[in-house]
């Protein structure tokens, strides 16, 4: 038994105010370090983003090169010229069968695709049985022809983004009630623009289809020379970030069943011609109405506009084959200028 005298003894150790001190600072530290470690993957993410944008514009390039042509928003085969043998059963069906891949599939030889390019007969349309694989009635293709390509996904676009075809090929037989998942892109051309962004830019509010990709006769003008770009390749939109689809976003959030239009579109597979669209003009206001006229452009609602999962705007390729970054609040005129591609404006991206 110690005496009175005795001195005490302390065993090492912390106090709990000690230790709630250092995990209050460790915290702390967390804290600060997490935003910047996502900012880091963002950045990484939006790098690689545009880097996917710089090849395809570097295929455009290409493709003028070997062909003296870039292919417009759509290629469609008239009677005359499209092959008779074998003979295409969905002609007395949909004159879309007719209808070759979008410009994005046209460039696969030119983005080091060449191996899924092969499968396809580019002189016939995507719904003809040679370019299907089975379960397509007389289906004749390779599965693989429908094979991912990484380089028209961006990488901060969330996983999980539907692509099924199925409902919509059933017209040409394919069997109802199964899915058909298409490998999807977030990149698009314009074909031009809407009536409702059109009147934001001073012009008559009418659709246009002046965009470096666009035309309205795509049996005989489904090809655009670089010599028709009067405003300068520098000058003029090839494709732009519509990162999403076939899922439906506005404003960050993706909408539900629900919503007016539903919680999806099609247009998802990088070798549907409909991929392109029509710009809107858009209020953003409410998510009861996403469609709603205004004059907002960019990061509103993916079914027709630019649209991108990067912090402050979306990233684009011009028809030179160089990136730029359109931001959120780029003005209505600004963006139809880099539209057209025979507009007579000045002005420079972004």
């Amino acid at each position: 038994m110690p005496t009175p005298n005795a001195q005490r003894r302390f065993e090492p150790g912390f106090t709990l105010v000690e230790v709630l001190a250092v995990t209050a600072v460790v915290a702390a530290v967390v804290g600060l370090a997490v935003p910047a470690v996502q900012s880091s993957r963002e950045s990484a993410r939006r790098l690689a983003c545009g880097n996917n944008l710089r090849q395809i514009g570097l295929g455009l390039n290409a493709h003028e090169s070997v062909h003296r042509f870039v292919p417009a928003w759509r290629k469609e085969f008239s009677w005359a010229e499209y092959p008779k043998d074998p003979p295409n059963p969905n002609f007395s069906v949909v004159n879309a069968g007719r209808t070759t891949l979008g410009p994005l599939g046209q460039l696969l030889p030119f983005v080091e695709e060449g191996k899924i390019a092969s499968l396809f007969d580019m002189t016939r349309g995507l719904a003809d049985p040679i370019n299907l694989p089975p379960p397509f009635p007389a289906g004749r293709n390779s599965p693989a022809c429908f094979s991912p390509v990484p380089l028209f996904v961006c990488p901060s676009t969330p996983s999980g983004i539907p692509s099924d075809y199925g409902s919509v090929y059933t017209v040409i037989g394919y069997p109802p009630n199964t899915p058909l998942v298409l490998p999807r892109t977030d990149y698009a051309p314009l074909r031009g623009l809407h009536p409702s962004l059109a009147a934001c830019a001073g012009l008559p509010p009418d659709f246009t289809h002046n965009a470096m990709l666009g035309t309205t006769d795509f049996v005989n003008k489904r090809t655009v020379r670089f010599r028709e770009i009067t405003d300068g390749l520098s000058r003029t939109l090839a494709f732009v970030e519509e990162a999403g689809r076939q899922r439906r976003f506005f404003m960050g959030r993706p909408l539900g069943d629900s919503a007016p239009g539903g919680a999806t579109i099609l247009n998802a597979f990088y070798g549907d011609w409909n991929t392109a669209r029509h710009a809107r003009g858009l209020s953003g206001e409410s998510e009861a109405d996403p469609q709603q006229a205004g004059c907002s452009v960019v990061n509103v609602l993916n079914d027709d506009n630019p649209y991108a999962f990067h912090p402050r705007g979306v990233g684009a390729v011009m028809g030179d084959g160089s990136v730029t970054f359109m931001p959120n609040e780029i003005d209505a005129t600004v963006f139809a200028a880099l539209v057209s591609r025979d507009g007579s404006e000045s002005i420079a991206a972004p």
